[in-house]
Parts: C-alpha cells; sequence; structure tokens
C-alpha cells in the first residue's frame, strides 16, 4: 500500500541553515533516504520551496481564483514528502517516525487512493 508522509515544519523550530544543528537535521534526511532506498520502499520524495513561492487556486462561480502564498494561515507549512509503498500504516508510521522534521514538526502520514485496482 502506498503511502503520503507529509513533512510540516515550524520554520521557528526548524535548525537555521549553516549550523551543526542543520547539517545534522541533513544527514538524518540522507541516511532515511538511503535506507528506504535499500528496503525498497521508496517511491518519491522531495522538499519544496517556501511558502513565499506557492500560488493557491480555488474556483468560485464558474471563476477560476489565484493567491499568492498558501490558503491556511498556520505555525507549520509543508515543507516536502516522500511517498512510500509499504504493507501497512504501522510499517509507514515507523519510516515516518524517522524524518527529522519530527522532532520540531508534524509528520501526517495518509494512505494513496487507487483508482485502478486492477492495475
Amino acid at each position: 500500500m502506498k503511502y503520503m508522509l507529509l513533512i510540516y515544519n515550524d520554520p521557528t523550530r526548524e535548525p537555521a541553515y549553516g549550523t551543526e544543528e542543520f547539517k545534522q537535521m541533513m544527514g538524518g534526511f540522507f541516511e532515511l533516504n538511503t535506507r528506504m532506498n535499500a528496503d525498497g520502499v521508496l517511491v518519491a520524495g522531495e522538499g519544496l520551496k517556501g511558502i513565499e513561492t506557492a500560488t493557491s487556486l480555488r474556483r468560485k462561480a464558474g471563476k477560476v481564483e489565484t493567491m499568492d502564498g498558501p490558503f491556511a494561515d498556520t505555525k507549520e507549512h509543508l515543507g516536502g514528502y516522500y511517498i512510500v509503498d509499504v504493507p501497512d500504516l504501522d510499517a509507514a508510521l515507523r519510516y515516518a517516525a524517522d524524518i527529522p522534521s519530527a522532532n520540531f514538526g508534524t509528520i501526517e502520514v495518509r494512505p494513496l487512493m487507487d483508482y485502478n485496482p486492477a492495475g
């Protein structure tokens, strides 16, 4: 089953770029990537650029509206994601727990929809 591990960070709590803590965090991501690749569960994953680069879209009364930035105003921002293909939720949670951002943010684990179960 495929799960998306959504990485939400509070920018005020994450290690500052260039510090030893930042280097350790990035090393943790590298180790996790290596392990998930070796385990054969990593489907995809990437960090996202800052929320100041986001454009949100919605349709109202048949017209498309776009807005700069994210729509939700929260302390935590979606900073990246992994997609893993694992046997069950427990396995997905084990990988999610090893995402370094779990130390200062939130990791949301959600199953992906399978619209074509026949393949």
